[in-house]
């Protein structure tokens, strides 16, 4: 067995392009990233082209993400990553460190988290959080301070544990089978249209059109605020019209569809409620759920439902041959998971998030 003498840590390229001459690295390690998510998951819904992928790691105004290929004796067993939010003062860094399972248990996990720790400081950021799927196992249980949810105690919670972190927040990860019937949707649908007729349903696809801008901006701005976070720590994010440009061009540039379903005060013209519904160029893979978010100030009249059943309504034309929609959701955001569950999404894993604050 190879030492860890024998382990490189090499700073990922990101090419211009996917046919550029450097953009070797960058097709292999997401082909890795693939291979690890099927190992973990079970199943490749997760899996996204390298083309379709590219647009989400060029350079922006907003976060900095750096990366490193881990490359053992010349093949890639592994990536290491840390984005760090680019808003004023910010103290946090998200970070993963992804290992074919072929490699655990030599200290390459290890060792490739002091190189995060340590760019982390360098970049005066006090603050680490990342996720990690835990799949379902028998043993010990985990729970956060949440009261909500909970996560076996395996090998990925014992790394996270290890190294200071504590559990801060359990995610769902729920499907819906988009070749079952659509009763209960259209069913829903009708109710929550009854129940919200001061409201009009608005949609799109990027790039967002001008009238929308400003709402979309609003709400998805209002997103670290007024979601479920537990005792994460997420920065105040600024959004405007230049920053919604920049997040449709992540999908545009590769081809990649994302639906935005909205729901619009009909008396003020105020989008308060939204949806997103996005799926690769290969329109038979899985469909994601992106954000979803009613503004405070509205809830209470079944906006939520209204956004998400007329997104899947539509989803059944953009994308008649995708078989299942994937989202995530807090397992004490309530509210979100009892609209979910009355649709028919189930739950298929769960996600742990986890926190060390450095002194």
């Amino acid at each position: 067995m190879n030492t860890l003498t024998d382990i490189e840590f090499r700073p990922l390229i990101v090419p211009e392009s996917i046919d550029a001459p450097d953009a070797a690295d960058f097709v292999e390690m997401v082909r890795v990233r693939n291979l690890v998510y099927r190992e973990i998951s079970g199943h490749g819904d997760h899996s996204i082209p390298a083309d379709e992928l590219l647009p989400h790691f060029q350079p922006n105004e907003y976060e900095r993400r750096h990366m490193w290929l881990i490359v053992d004796d010349g093949a890639v067993i592994g990536r290491v990553g840390c984005d760090l939010p680019l808003e004023n003062g910010s103290k946090v860094a998200f970070w993963l460190i992804e290992l074919l399972r072929e490699s655990w248990g030599r200290g390459v996990g290890s060792a490739a988290y002091e190189l995060l720790e340590r760019f982390a400081q360098e970049n005066g950021r006090n603050v680490l959080q990342a996720w990690a799927e835990h799949p379902a196992a028998d043993g010990p249980r985990l729970a956060p301070p949440t009261g909500f949810g909970d996560i076996p105690e395996d090998h990925g919670a014992r790394f996270f544990q290890r190294h200071g972190y504590t559990l801060e927040q359990v995610e769902r990860c729920s499907a819906f089978d988009l070749r079952t019937p659509f009763d209960t949707v259209e069913q829903l649908m009708a109710e929550s249209q009854a129940a919200a007729s001061d409201y009009r349903v608005v949609q799109w696809f990027a790039p967002t059109p001008p009238e929308y801008v400003d709402g979309y901006a609003w709400m998805k701005s209002r997103m670290v605020t007024d979601a479920p976070s537990a005792g994460l720590e997420f920065d105040e994010e600024t959004w405007d019209a230049a920053r919604i440009a920049e997040h449709d061009s992540k999908y545009t540039d590769s081809g990649r569809t994302i639906q935005v379903t909205a729901a619009q005060d009909i008396a003020t013209g105020e989008l308060c409620a939204f949806n997103e519904l996005v799926v690769g160029k290969d329109r038979t893979e899985a469909s994601h759920q992106e954000d979803t978010l009613v503004l405070k100030e509205h809830r209470g009249h079944r906006l939520g439902t209204l956004v998400k059943c007329a997104g899947l309504l539509s989803w059944r034309d953009i994308a008649p041959d995708s078989p299942r929609v994937i989202t995530y959701n807090a397992e004490e955001n309530r509210p979100m998971l009892d609209i979910n569950e009355a649709i028919g999404f189930v739950p298929i894993s769960y996600e742990g998030a986890w926190k060390k604050v450095l002194s």
